[in-house]
């Protein structure tokens, strides 16, 4: 993933230099690496042999060789389990382990994917880990851009953006990585899946190895036609739910943005949509865009209280179809 090789080289500088902080906050946009990121910086921390003038482990070593087989005892992740939230027994744990003492290496890593998704009590007892570091603890924090952690979880570590790949690179690593499945795809699924995912390519790679193409275009057909006023609500929403709410929260908040850029003269992510969506910026002020936004963000803010997900794909079908003019809506 060349796109990393700045992140890379932040992180070894600072190491080389002994000013690795004890809490790196590492966000970027969804499927551009940040957890492979963070699971090359462990490596490369654990690693009795490092290679020099880069962020690699040798590979060989005792503490590499448990890492390849998962039963590394000072590096530990954390990440939302059957709730959408990490929880404040698991941020209880990380404490617990945080003041141990290395077992094998010389330093712990523990890795919090993601940051953004702790619930309050979670994010206040990582606060007091935070403000009490251990010498010999590295924490390092994913975060989604876009997803807002608090401020004082975000004071007390160091920011390392990873960017988005330039269009080429993106295109490029995704056709290496697809050559070594084995299976094919053509040219306009790939393009497909780069534009929908925003140009991040481990994203756009889930896309293609999933179902989420094929699922996507039928709640865009639906989509359209009930903003046609073809069908019901309850029809359209149905091949939300095959979705899923995390997939639909994710694939509307894409149509929104694109419906404030494309209101502010800008061209949408999503080809597919765009025509729909231009005609809606076309009979819509602007700040309708933001406040379809402002429903999503709700809509996932309940998601974490297991809200229904059909019902939220209503309440947001019907939010979108109020953006239609008057004469265009009907009853149903």
């Amino acid at each position: 993933m060349p796109w990393l090789d700045a992140a890379r080289a932040s992180v070894h500088g600072r190491f080389t230099a002994s000013q690795l902080p004890h809490a790196l906050l590492i966000a970027g946009e969804k499927g551009v690496g940040k957890r492979a990121f963070a699971e090359e910086v462990s490596s490369f921390l654990v690693c009795d042999q490092p290679v020099d003038q880069a962020l690699v482990a040798c590979g060989k070593c005792k503490q590499c060789e448990l890492l390849a087989g998962e039963s590394h005892p000072d590096v530990r992740v954390y990440a939302p389990e059957k709730s959408r939230m990490i929880k404040v027994d698991q941020i209880r744990a990380l404490s617990g382990f945080a003041v141990a003492s290395p077992q094998v290496a010389r330093r712990k890593l523990i890795i919090v994917d993601r940051a953004d998704q702790l619930n309050i009590n979670a994010a206040n007892a990582l606060l007091k880990t935070l403000e009490e570091p251990s010498a010999d603890v590295v924490l390092l924090l994913l975060q989604e851009t876009g997803r807002p952690i608090l401020p004082t979880l975000m004071s007390r570590c160091q920011r390392l953006l990873i960017p988005t790949p330039s269009t080429d690179i993106a295109q490029q690593w995704l056709q290496g990585k697809l050559a070594d499945t084995g299976v094919e795809y053509g040219d306009e699924l790939q393009r497909q899946a780069l534009e929908l995912a925003g140009f991040a390519p481990r994203l756009a790679f889930d896309y293609l190895a999933g179902d989420f193409l094929s699922l996507r275009a039928d709640a865009l057909k639906a989509f359209r036609r009930y903003m046609k006023s073809e069908i019901p609500v309850s029809e359209a929403s149905r091949p939300f739910k095959a979705l899923g709410l995390e997939a639909t929260l994710w694939l509307m908040e894409v149509w929104a943005a694109d419906l404030a850029r494309t209101s502010a003269g800008g061209t949408p992510r999503d080809s597919d949509a765009a025509e729909m969506l231009s005609f809606l910026a076309s009979v819509n002020p602007a700040f309708r865009a933001h406040q379809l936004r402002d429903a999503i963000h709700e809509a996932r803010s309940a998601s974490i209280y297991n809200a229904n997900p059909e019902l939220e794909a209503q309440r947001l079908l019907i939010q979108w179809r109020s953006l239609m003019p008057v004469r265009k809506r009907r009853a149903g």
